[in-house]
């Protein structure tokens, strides 16, 4: 039997937010097991180590709080990174850093082929320089993906939109602005807010968001820590209540790989700086882990 590769790739960014200590999730997640734990399901691990990022109090403070071309650079070395992790056959474990790094990830992993995205955030990350009260560009991304914001991040990689909006998946959203919320309920993506969750269960949008993403051979999860309740997991620069629970952020972890297409994740926005006793990435390790196949029985 060959066992399947997983590759993992830091990426220390914190250009994209204002909270700083965000660059040392990466270390945090690695501190957590997440190697060991994923070798003890059979897979084989490589950890290529962190992607440059500029040191933020070497760079001169931006005008809105926007490190764009910084961000442009280190989200083309991702980009390459993730393409050739994809052509090489792992499966990228992207660590983050804020969630600005998806502009890389998803862009690369999409290079060659088609991917499905779930998107599980508390926010909606679909803002633009036009609609964002804060210039965060971690509250873009998925914009940016979509082929809306600035032109330098929408062509990293290659010209134009990385996603087809049906091909897109947010849940556990529960945090929009006023601008965004209208982009997304016009961007033709699928949204499960936390009332569908609390409506319906996590169980059945799990499974409606699988099969969703079935014509797709592929499904990259873009894991936001703060789409749990900051009750739960507490290192997050952008904390908003009412969140997953544990034990529901667990089993929609484990519907995805009972689907076996998970073919890359990002796990991003743990901030150690804010944590307890690093409980917040080592939750964040229990759900990879689940994500790639872990069982109770």
């Amino acid at each position: 039997m060959v066992q399947k590769k997983i590759q993992i790739i830091g990426i220390p960014m914190d250009l994209g937010q204002m909270h700083r200590g965000v660059c040392m999730g990466p270390g945090a997640v690695r501190y957590s097991g997440l190697s060991r734990k994923l070798r003890n399901l059979g897979f084989q691990v490589s950890d290529i180590g962190d992607i440059q990022v500029p040191v933020r109090n070497a760079l001169p403070e931006p005008c809105n709080n926007r490190f764009v071309t910084e961000i442009r650079r280190t989200c083309t070395l991702v980009y390459n990174a993730a393409r050739k992790a994809i052509e090489e056959g792992c499966i990228p474990i992207f660590l983050g850093g804020d969630h600005s790094i998806s502009i890389g990830t998803i862009g690369g992993i999409t290079h060659n082929v088609e991917s499905g995205v779930i998107w599980i955030d508390a926010h909606g990350d679909f803002n633009t320089p036009q609609t964002s009260a804060t210039g965060n560009i971690h509250g873009m991304p998925l914009a940016v993906l979509l082929g809306h914001g600035f032109p330098e991040l929408v062509n990293i990689g290659r010209p134009g939109s990385k996603l087809k909006p049906e091909n897109v998946i947010i849940i556990g959203v529960r945090n929009l602005d006023p601008e965004e919320r209208i982009l997304l309920k016009n961007s033709g993506i699928k949204i499960f807010t936390m009332r569908d969750i609390d409506e319906h269960g996590i169980n059945n949008i799990a499974h409606v968001a699988v099969a969703k993403l079935k014509h797709l051979s592929s499904i990259h999860v873009s894991f936001d820590i703060d789409s749990i309740d900051p009750m739960t997991a507490p290192g997050v620069g952008t904390p908003a209540l009412g969140g997953l629970t544990y034990r529901e952020a667990h089993l929609l972890m484990e519907i995805i790989a009972d689907s076996q297409s998970l073919s890359s994740i990002d796990i991003v926005e743990i901030n150690p700086m804010l944590d307890h006793k690093n409980q917040t990435a080592l939750i964040a390790v229990d759900l990879a882990v689940s994500a790639f196949g872990k069982r109770i029985l």
